[in-house]
């Protein structure tokens, strides 16, 4: 585990945005939340600047009364991709803003988790070059232009970064890092009170190339989900 139990806090954020995918967001967003009621972890919803909401992909306004901080997770949902919207990953990508933040949190430490469309901030942040990863499949021929390493999995753990493929995947994503982060009795009792049964597959780096601090790897592995 990344965290044992007993140890400071760990500090979850999910940065949204004009066009954010609302399950993209909310998704990790309830299962971190219901994880804290075990695990020494705090969840919260952000964004770059000082706002009482965002708009969402489908007309939802998302409260977010917080701004990004320097924490030790940090989550990226996509938005709009397939779309071609006027807001969403491609307009944060125009703007810059975003993928340098995200650039800057990673730069200070901070485990990276993007899910569906969330990959492409990451990937023009030069964050994903070589390196494997996934998103949804709208955008994999986006990605590999990235010179990401496109790997055929629901989750891509490839330790101080994880990517999940498109939009539901993030419920996978987020009890797969509640599983690495405080133990798989946590990850099994979040699942039991949501009522949802994990996907696969699960994709981890080895031993060598896995970044995160405390984590035990063998050899490339991919396995099914609990």
């Amino acid at each position: 585990m990344l965290q044992a139990m007993g140890e400071e806090q760990m500090r979850a954020e999910i940065v949204v945005y004009e066009g954010v995918d609302e399950l993209d967001a909310i998704a990790p967003f309830e299962v971190l939340s219901v994880a804290a009621g075990s695990a020494r972890l705090s969840v919260e919803l952000v964004c770059l600047d000082a706002r009482q909401s965002v708009g969402s992909a489908h007309g939802i306004e998302l409260r977010v009364p917080a701004v990004l901080g320097a924490p030790d997770l940090l989550i990226v949902p996509g938005g709009g991709w397939a779309a071609g919207v006027s807001t969403g990953v491609r307009a944060e990508i125009a703007r810059g803003a975003l993928p340098a933040a995200v650039r800057a949190c990673h730069e200070r430490g901070a485990i990276l988790a993007s899910v569906c469309t969330g990959a492409m901030l990451l990937a023009h942040a030069g964050l994903l070059t070589g390196r494997p990863a996934t998103t949804h499949h709208a955008a994999r021929d986006a990605l590999a232009g990235y010179g990401a390493r496109l790997i055929d999995a629901r989750i891509v753990d490839d330790g101080d970064i994880v990517s999940a493929a498109g939009v539901t995947s993030g419920l996978d994503l987020a009890l797969w890092l509640v599983e690495r982060c405080f133990g798989g009795a946590v990850a099994v009792a979040v699942e039991r009170q949501l009522e949802y049964v994990r996907r696969g597959p699960i994709w981890q780096a080895p031993r060598e190339q896995h970044r995160a601090a405390g984590e035990s790897r063998g050899p490339e592995t991919t396995k099914t989900a609990r």
